[in-house]
């Protein structure tokens, strides 16, 4: 079984780059895989999945 986590960072206009990547590896470590990111009207959203079973 799968769980899913929905996250909307607020990354700003300065290092926007880094800011994401540092999302991405912080809940790498945790564990979580990126499953999509959508950036829709002014906001992005990610989301990550793993298994629920770990």
């Amino acid at each position: 079984m799968k769980e899913y986590k929905v996250v909307k960072p607020s990354l700003g206009w300065k290092n926007r780059s880094e800011k994401l990547e540092e999302i991405l590896n912080n809940h790498a470590k945790q564990g979580w895989i990126l499953c999509n990111i959508n950036k829709n009207e002014g906001y992005v959203q990610i989301i990550f999945e793993r298994s629920k079973n770990r």
